[in-house]
C-alpha cells in the first residue's frame, strides 16, 4: 500500500509541474505575442503605432508593479489560492481583449490580463520549489525555466502565423480554452495549503510608494527614444520615479513586516543569481526585438520565415535546459551557469559579423547557439535562487524572481532600442531613414545592429563575472 501512495504521490507532484508549466507558459507567451500583432491591431481600430504600444507597455508595467505584491500575499494566503485566481483573471482579461472595439478598451483588457499574469509567474516557481524535494529542484525549476523562456522567445513566431490565420484576436481567444482547462485541473492537482491564524499586516503605504515609483521609471525608459535623455519630462520622471523608490527602500528597510523583504538579498546566492538573472535576460531581449527587423528590413524575409527561424533559439533551449537542470542536481550551478553566460557573449561577438546577405539556415544557427547557452544557464539559476532562501520566504523569493526577469524585458527592449536610434542616426547624419535608401540603408542598420550586440556581450561577460562570484546555497 505504501508502494502505491508513493507513486501516486510521485505522479501528483509531476501533475502539478505540469499545470504550474502551462500557466507560466500562457503569462510569458502574451508579453512578446502582441508585437507582431501591432500593426494588424493598429489597422483595425484606427489608431497611430504610438498609441497601439501602449498594448504591450501595459501589460509589462501592470505585471512590475503587481508581482512582489504577488510574492507578498501568497505567503500569506496561499500560493495556490492566488494561482488558480490568476488563471480566472487571466482568461477574464482575454475575454476582454478579444472583444475589444477600441484601443482603450483593449488596454484595459491587456491591464486585466496583466493581474492575471503576475499571480500566475509570482507564484508558479515557488509552488514548484515546494512541492520537489531538493535533489529533484534543479530539474523541475530547469523545466519552469524551459517554459517562461519558450513563451517569451516563441510569442513573435506563434502570433504571426496566428495574426496571419485567424485574426489579431485570434492571439487572445487561445488563451480562453486553455485557461478554463487549466482552473479546473488545478481545483484537483495544486496543493491545498493550511493558512496561519496569524497574518502579517499588509504594508500599504509602501505598495503605493513602489508601484507609483517603478511605473514611472519603467514608463520613462518606454518612452525615452522618443523624449531623448536631456527631455525635461525624462529628467524629471526619472528624479521622481528614483525618489519614489529610494522612499520605498528605506520604508521597507525600517518597518517590521515590509511588503518587500529586502533581507533577501544579504542572501550572497539570492543577490548574485538576481542580478545575474537580469543581466541575462537584458541582453536576451536585444535579439528578441532586433533580429526580426533584421531580417525584415536588411534580409528582407517575410513575417514567416522570421518565425520560423525565430523558433530555433527557444527550441534549443526546451531541449537543453531541463538536463541542465539534472546536472545542476549534481554537480553545482556554477559551471553552468558562468559557461551558458559564456557561451552567449561569444554568440553575440559571432552576431557582429552578420552582412546583408546571410540565408535562413546561418541566422537559425547563430540563434540555436543563444538556445544552447541560455538553456544552461537559466535552470540552474533559478534553482540556485530559490534554494538559497527559506521555504516560509518561497512566495516571496519567486515573485522577486519573476520581477527580476519581468524588468530585464523591459530595459533590455529600452537600451537596444535607443542604443540602435542612436548609432543609426550617428551614422546617418540626417538621422531621417528615408534620406538614405538600397545599400546605403542597409550598411548603416547593419554597423548600428553590430553596436547592440557589440554591447549586449560586454553585458553577457559581466553577468558571467556575477555569476561566477555565487556562494553555496544557505538555507
Amino acid at each position: 500500500m505504501s508502494t502505491v501512495v508513493a507513486k501516486q504521490k510521485e505522479y501528483r507532484k509531476w501533475l502539478i509541474l505540469a499545470n504550474v508549466s502551462l500557466g507560466t507558459f500562457m503569462a510569458t507567451l502574451d508579453g512578446s505575442i502582441t508585437n507582431v500583432a501591432l500593426p494588424s491591431i493598429s489597422h483595425a481600430l484606427a489608431v497611430s503605432l504610438n498609441l497601439v504600444q501602449w498594448v504591450i507597455t501595459a501589460y509589462l508595467l501592470t505585471i512590475a508593479a503587481l508581482l512582489p505584491i504577488v510574492g507578498k500575499l501568497s505567503d500569506s494566503l496561499g500560493r495556490g489560492r492566488l494561482y488558480q485566481v490568476g488563471f480566472l483573471t487571466f482568461v477574464g482579461g482575454s475575454i476582454f481583449c478579444g472583444l475589444s472595439g477600441s484601443i482603450w478598451m483593449l488596454i484595459v483588457g491587456r491591464i486585466i490580463q496583466a493581474a492575471g499574469a503576475a499571480l500566475l509567474m509570482g507564484n508558479s516557481q515557488a509552488i514548484v520549489a515546494s512541492t520537489f524535494s531538493k535533489a529533484e529542484r534543479g530539474r523541475s525549476l530547469g523545466i519552469t525555466g524551459t517554459v517562461v523562456s519558450l513563451g517569451s522567445l516563441t510569442g513573435p513566431a506563434v502570433g504571426g502565423m496566428l495574426v496571419g490565420s485567424l485574426g489579431w484576436e485570434s492571439i487572445f481567444w487561445v488563451n480562453v480554452p486553455i485557461g478554463l482547462l487549466a482552473f479546473l485541473a488545478g481545483i484537483w492537482i495544486l496543493p491545498k495549503e493550511k493558512l496561519e491564524q496569524v497574518s502579517e499586516p499588509f504594508d500599504y503605504t509602501g505598495s503605493m510608494l513602489y508601484m507609483v515609483g517603478i511605473v514611472v521609471f519603467l514608463y520613462v525608459l518606454s518612452n525615452v527614444q522618443v523624449w531623448g535623455w536631456s527631455s525635461i519630462w525624462t529628467i524629471a520622471g526619472l528624479v521622481g520615479a528614483v525618489g519614489l523608490l529610494i522612499g520605498f527602500y528605506k520604508r521597507e528597510t525600517s518597518i517590521s513586516f515590509p511588503m518587500l523583504d529586502f533581507s533577501l538579498y544579504r542572501i550572497r546566492t539570492f543577490r548574485v543569481g538576481s542580478l545575474a538573472a537580469l543581466l541575462s535576460f537584458i541582453s536576451l531581449f536585444c535579439i528578441t526585438v532586433m533580429m526580426p527587423f533584421y531580417m525584415q528590413n536588411v534580409l528582407g524575409y517575410s513575417p514567416h520565415i522570421v518565425g520560423y527561424v525565430m523558433m530555433a533559439n527557444p527550441l534549443v533551449m526546451a531541449l537543453v535546459a531541463p538536463l541542465s537542470g539534472w546536472l545542476s542536481d549534481r554537480i553545482g550551478p556554477f559551471f553552468l551557469t558562468t559557461g551558458g553566460l559564456l557561451l552567449n557573449a561569444v554568440s553575440f561577438a559571432m552576431l557582429t559579423t552578420l552582412g546583408a546577405k546571410e540565408l535562413p539556415w546561418q541566422i537559425a544557427l547563430h540563434l540555436a547557439l543563444f538556445g544552447l547557452g541560455t538553456g544552461m544557464f537559466q535552470s540552474p539559476n533559478n534553482a540556485s535562487v530559490l534554494g538559497a532562501v527559506p521555504p516560509i520566504q518561497l512566495g516571496r523569493a519567486g515573485g522577486l524572481n519573476a520581477l527580476v526577469r519581468n524588468l530585464g524585458m523591459v530595459l533590455g527592449t529600452t537600451f537596444s532600442v535607443s542604443l540602435f536610434s542612436f548609432q543609426f542616426h550617428r551614422l546617418a547624419g540626417s538621422g531621417e531613414r528615408f534620406m538614405i535608401q538600397g545599400e546605403a540603408y542597409s550598411a548603416t542598420f547593419i554597423a548600428a545592429l553590430h553596436s547592440v550586440f557589440g554591447a549586449a556581450a560586454v553585458i553577457c561577460l559581466f553577468g558571467a563575472f556575477v555569476s561566477a562570484r555565487r556562494g553555496k546555497p544557505v538555507r
